[in-house]
């Protein structure tokens, strides 16, 4: 069969590569995708996620049998729906329950309805009031654009003062246009942070390896909040019982209420999650896989990954499995200044081979057919060794045999897991 995977970067790289594994999917299209993916025989189609009717019609010509949905903005703005509007297959969320992500109030207002941990929130779109709400909580506490910001709109601040100039950039300023309209401000809460994905089809799901990801840009958690810097997965010191915990406390009741709610969930479910003295708690969803996440645990998948959507899609029970043992762990390079100004156009290290991985999610072919870079996050690599302290060795190695003149990353991802 012929799958499209909808999205560009280092998450639709990894979907499309593992898809193309399969026995069964003669070929994969990833559109817009980036030109880093055709050095895996991936093919592009130079068609923006946004574009739904250009979507739909290159499914129909090509006689696509299933489109995978990566970003959380083309899950928000319907592609799902529109894509069964047109009598076509799509793996992923409709918008109504894609809702979980791209409204953070709906997500905590379906939290506290049916019981689910989180942290104590409030709602405002008038500054005034999202200000004496924070004056009165006092700091640490947190803000967050309602809306979706690319991994970029939440504010965790130290002081009063930093919580209310971030309510103001967002508010006042429009710091980040509608999504910032409303914000939620929340508790602060304490302990270690991790996410834990799911295959969803209803009130059925299938877990995935846990996996921790490094938000921050610089090494000790320190710099701004970024996309994502690296993660590994499974995270060693996470006990199997606060997995059971937050299944039975968190991921069922979510489900069931969401079909309550006449929003049934298909697709990739992501839980954000942080263990407090008082157990697990959700501090987001997200309607679909993430990145970096996805380029650690789908490695780890040794069953056929199209098999397993297409009996997902059918209602049937997939046989998902997994490698057991050992760390998969995966490091990001970006360009100098990101999150915020960087410059596009420096050239990349040559692809790695044997035990290590590259997935590219910035980075195009200019002129001379060089691949160089196009975005902020520019490639990953990623090992599967026995532990963390050998694959973080292995691609730390790596790295420093390459040229990233203009580049950066942390050289802490992983280390976690060895405290």
């Amino acid at each position: 069969m012929k799958l499209l995977v909808v999205g560009s970067g280092g998450r639709e790289h990894a979907i499309a590569k593992k898809l193309l594994e399969s026995k069964v999917v003669e070929k994969v299209f990833v559109a817009p995708g980036n030109d880093g993916m055709l050095s895996d025989g991936i093919n592009l189609v130079n068609v923006a996620i946004s574009e739904h009717s250009e979507l739909i019609a290159f499914a129909k010509k090509e006689e696509i049998t299933w489109t995978f949905v990566g970003p959380d903005d083309a899950l928000a703005a319907g592609i799902v729906d529109a894509f069964e509007e047109a009598g076509l297959v799509a793996f992923g969320p409709r918008k109504d329950a894609a809702e979980l992500e791209w409204s953070k109030d709906f997500a905590k207002s379906i939290m506290t309805k049916y019981g689910v941990p989180t942290a104590r929130y409030a709602t405002f779109s008038d500054f005034e009031a999202a200000k004496a709400y924070i004056e009165t909580q006092g700091a640490p506490i947190v803000v967050k654009a309602d809306g979706l910001a690319l991994g970029k709109g939440v504010v965790v601040a130290e002081t009063v003062a930093e919580a209310v100039a971030a309510a103001q950039d967002m508010l006042l300023d429009n710091k980040f246009g509608d999504s910032g309209a409303r914000v939620v401000i929340e508790e602060f809460l304490s302990g270690e942070e991790f996410s834990l994905f799911a295959f969803v089809n209803g009130e059925d799901f299938y877990l995935m390896p846990t996996a921790q990801d490094h938000k921050r840009a610089f090494d000790d958690d320190k710099g701004p909040n970024t996309g994502g810097m690296g993660a590994y997965a499974p995270v060693p010191h996470l006990s199997a019982s606060v997995v059971e915990q937050v299944v039975s406390e968190i991921i069922r009741p979510v489900l069931k209420g969401m079909i309550a709610e006449g929003r049934p969930y298909l697709g990739i479910l992501y839980a954000g999650l942080i263990v407090t003295n008082e157990g697990p708690k959700v501090i987001e969803f997200n309607a679909r896989f993430g990145d970096p996440e996805t380029q650690v645990i789908l490695p780890r998948l040794t069953s056929d990954f199209a098999e397993n959507i297409t009996d997902l899609l059918a209602g049937r029970v997939p046989n998902f499995t997994w490698i057991e043992e050992g760390i998969t762990l995966g490091v990001v390079v970006a360009s100098e200044g990101y999150p915020l100004a960087y410059e596009k156009g420096i050239r990349l290290p040559e692809k790695t081979s044997g035990d290590i991985e590259t997935y590219y999610a910035g980075a195009r072919l200019n002129a001379d057919q060089e691949l160089v870079s196009n975005g902020g996050r520019v490639y990953m690599l990623v090992t599967t060794q026995n532990t963390v302290s050998q694959a973080q060795k292995t691609i730390y190695q790596q790295l420093q045999k390459q040229d990233t003149t203009g580049l950066f990353y942390r050289t802490d991802i992983g280390s976690k897991a060895n405290k």
